[in-house]
């Protein structure tokens, strides 16, 4: 039998998508260049190693944890194995899901928990595999109080196919967020291992964001937003009870409220550190969008040039140059009636 979640599309889930898809087309309207992409991408992992550890309660700073992703050190604590795991993870999904080589299945799911605990269990048979044990969640701040019981370990894996395979076939179908969002849930809910489970799951939601068709997934880090608010996050992704008292009653409409907006609040953090002149959307008129498509057409633009295509004065065209200057869209060479005028290069 087929899982299928239960959820409602409210106006604020649809408002906080179409923002988010606003938020995207704003960015990729820019131009960078590969370095300058990489670049982001490498602080979104940053971000995003740093956060998700933190979650779990890993007390590397920020700094600490840009400094170690950047040196190789022979000898490393399990805080730091905790984050370069989580780092080493990112860059393998990234990878596969650019070069459409990620699948999601139980194996995929295995290698990634696999590669987030390695080194860091004490009993090797629980790295890389399904649960064959029962697990209970416990308060963290009161050791004796139970606040969940996941699914029996019998049920985990058919529970894990299930939702793979609601993910699977709704590729394309239904928005990449709202699937990634029913993933994330669904996943932390089966709580299908012994330990890693909140790390493997936010990785493959970034991988299921990709896959299901988000651009940009490479460069925001929403494990940030949860970071800020622990108890909230907790309190949002999880349950409190018995999984099989509260199975038929789950409902995923406010988690992917909270969703959408850890993942709009990210790319609003991104748009608001990329440089001014980027971020500016200027109004240009059609004697400027005629330069520059002249430029893109010919490599570059004189005054002379620019009369022989415009009926505009002279004095207008020297404002039309000036006004493109200041927005940093094309550069002057040259002097006098040598100057000529090309685009400023992507960052």
């Amino acid at each position: 039998m087929s899982w299928i979640p239960q959820y409602t599309i409210s106006n604020k889930l649809l408002l906080t998508i179409r923002e988010i898809g606003e938020s995207i087309g704003e960015i990729k309207s820019l131009r960078f260049t590969d370095a300058a992409l990489a670049k982001l991408e490498l602080s979104a992992r940053e971000l995003s190693s740093y956060a998700s550890t933190s979650i779990e309660g890993n007390p590397l700073p920020l700094t600490d944890v840009k400094r170690l992703l950047k040196t190789s050190k022979e000898s490393i604590r399990d805080t730091e194995r905790e984050v370069l795991n989580y780092n080493g993870a990112l860059q393998t999904l990234f990878k596969s899901v650019r070069q459409n080589h990620f699948i999601l299945n139980v194996k995929t799911l295995e290698q990634v928990q696999g590669q987030v605990v390695e080194g860091l269990m004490d009993n090797p048979s629980h790295c890389g595999a399904l649960r064959k044990d029962p697990v209970i969640i416990r308060n963290p701040r009161k050791i004796d109080e139970i606040v969940f019981i996941p699914p029996d370990a019998k049920d985990v894996r058919q529970m894990t196919k299930s939702l793979m395979g609601f993910v699977n076939g709704n590729i394309g179908k239904i928005d990449p967020v709202i699937l990634a969002g029913i993933f994330h849930r669904q996943n932390v809910i089966i709580h299908p291992f012994i330990d890693g489970n909140g790390r493997t799951t936010r990785l493959l939601t970034t991988a299921v964001l990709g896959k299901a068709g988000l651009d940009l997934f490479e460069i925001f880090s929403f494990e940030d937003y949860y970071n800020r608010n622990v108890t909230r996050y907790f309190r949002m992704v999880g349950l409190e009870g018995d999984y099989y008292d509260l199975k038929e009653s789950i409902d995923f409409s406010a988690w992917l409220e909270y969703f959408a907006e850890g993942i709009l609040d990210e790319l609003r953090r991104v748009i608001k550190i990329l440089p001014e002149q980027l971020r500016a959307k200027p109004r240009l008129e059609l004697h400027h969008q005629q330069i520059l498509d002249y430029i893109h057409e010919r490599g570059s633009i004189t005054q002379r040039e620019y009369g022989d295509i415009s009926d505009r004065s002279l004095a207008s065209r020297k404002l039309d140059f000036e006004k493109l200057i200041q927005l940093n869209l094309i550069e002057a060479n040259g002097v006098g009636r040598g100057t000529y005028y090309i685009l400023v290069p992507p960052i």
